[in-house]
């Protein structure tokens, strides 16, 4: 079940919200629970009792690991983390790269005359975010950062919140432990607050997104010895754009519905584009994944305290397991690996820091908007061939314009609204519309709430009627 679903829209989101609000306080927790795993039921079918397995052994293994005068130097705990994390790892490992992994196996195996099966596996909706959510729970009660859970409703409530259940923010342990107590009280401002950023979501991923998606779709198609220069560009631009507003879209939906429900979810995106450098750029993209792997890889690692040598190696295998993440394809590890070098290069010669003069910031923003477009076509295409032809013919321009397929996609509207997104590029670093919109009460926002919960609310709920939406793209991850 999709956020921009009529299912969800018209039915399951008012029936949660009216239970939450005429029920007792008391009841939220369980109210959410249930509602989660229904609607993880409704889109996943049977893979709710996987999520379930792996709910049961990380809430029962919660309470041994909490630092205990018995256990002084914490060798059985440690033990205990250790296997229910290797188990959390393997369940994630299994499902989503088994495939992948017998695939490599079953080439190689050809090329010496063998043949091995390849596994076939449907990857299960979300894994990788309640995967993150397990290892993230047991790992802050380890380190005696949060007490662990002892009611099970609570913490279904935690993993399974159909928010963020999905396609995130990953919400780290710490971050909403505090939240679970069911002390909450002014529900009513709580949904005046959350559903002007769930309606800025909305009208990102109906209106912007989803109408740039078929430009896009029909430019990555191009065969490699049929692409362009202005397919190439066009393709990646609009590519860059839609995946902005679809995943930033999804981001304030969530946050704007955790709100709702009253909860305060962590921040997705605050204007990545307008970053100066590729670092700057990773403290705004995708925030709550870089904080995941900033708080539970990287810092564990050793995190830049041991030198040049072994902070780049930290920080090349954290992008490395960033690209895998993403999905069990060359594409993404060659995505992820891409990243890390800009980093380490940019660490190496010292130009993470923000340059002193105006027209040298200009320049560099324009270069980190670049790289990042650039990388984004490893990360869209199909694979590794595709991409390199297209970034080819990015790189050598000719004047052969646009195939068939492109030229019926790139209609009028997609031209004005592919203009009107590419404001992001230019668009200040601060304030973030999301924040400011959700809490700000200055005339700006309130001419922005306004029009968002009227014209964009009306013009998204059209075409939500109309059929004309798609799912959510990181959905796939």
């Amino acid at each position: 079940m999709s956020f921009v679903s009529p299912l969800f829209l018209w039915y399951f989101l008012p029936a949660v919200l009216i239970a939450v609000l005429v029920c007792p306080r008391s009841w939220r927790n369980g109210i959410i629970a249930v509602g989660s795993l229904l609607f993880y039921t409704i889109g996943a079918g049977g893979f709710v009792f996987l999520l379930l397995g792996c709910m049961v052994v990380n809430f029962l293994a919660g309470p041994l690991l909490a630092p205990s005068p018995w256990d002084v130097h914490g060798v059985r705990r440690r033990r205990i983390l250790i296997a229910v994390v290797s188990l959390d790892v393997a369940v994630l490992l299994i499902w989503k790269y088994a495939g992948f992994a017998t695939q490599q196996i079953a080439a190689v195996a050809h090329w010496f005359g063998g043949s091995v099966p390849v596994a076939s596996l449907v990857v299960p909706i979300g894994i990788s975010f309640y995967t993150f959510h397990h290892i993230s729970y047991v790992v802050d009660i380890y380190r005696g950062e949060r007490q662990a859970l002892r009611n099970p409703v609570s913490f279904a409530a935690y993993i399974a919140m159909f928010p963020q259940l999905v396609a995130g923010p990953i919400v780290r342990y710490r971050e909403i432990a505090d939240q679970l107590p069911q002390l909450r009280s002014h529900r009513l401002d709580d949904i005046a607050a959350g559903f002007p950023r769930f309606a800025l979501g909305l009208c990102k991923k109906t209106i912007i997104a989803d109408s740039l998606g078929p430009l896009v779709d029909a430019c990555f198609k191009v065969p490699s010895d049929q692409m362009t220069f202005a397919t190439a560009w066009v393709g990646a631009i609009a590519y860059t754009l839609q995946l902005f507003f679809d995943f930033s879209g999804y981001s304030d939906m969530a946050i704007g519905l955790g709100r709702m429900l009253g909860f305060r979810l962590p921040e997705n995106f605050a204007r990545p584009y307008s970053s100066v450098t590729i670092t700057e750029f990773w403290r705004r993209w995708h925030m709550s994944l870089s904080r995941w792997f900033r708080d539970y890889v990287y810092i564990p690692l050793g995190g830049n305290r041991h030198g040049a040598a072994k902070t780049y190696r930290n920080l090349c295998i954290v992008f490395v397991l960033t690209g895998f993440w993403h999905g069990a394809q060359w594409t993404f590890l060659v995505w992820g690996c891409y990243h890390g070098a800009l980093l380490v290069i940019e660490r190496r010669f010292g130009l993470d820091l923000d340059p002193a003069t105006p027209w040298k910031r200009y320049l560099r923003r324009a270069l980190t908007g670049l790289l990042v477009v650039f990388g984004w076509v490893f990360f869209r295409s199909p694979d590794l061939g595709h991409a390199l032809s297209m970034i080819g013919h990015m790189l050598i321009p000719d004047f052969d314009g646009f195939g068939a397929g492109v030229e019926q996609a790139f209609t009028n509207q997609r031209l004005v609204l592919l203009l009107a997104a590419l404001a992001v590029f230019f668009l200040p670093a601060h304030p973030v519309t999301g924040p400011l919109l959700e809490s700000s009460r200055s005339r700006p926002a309130t001419a922005l709430r306004i029009g968002v919960m009227t014209v964009g609310l009306l013009y998204a709920a059209i075409l939500i009627a109309t059929g004309t939406f798609s799912p959510f793209l990181y959905y796939q991850f």
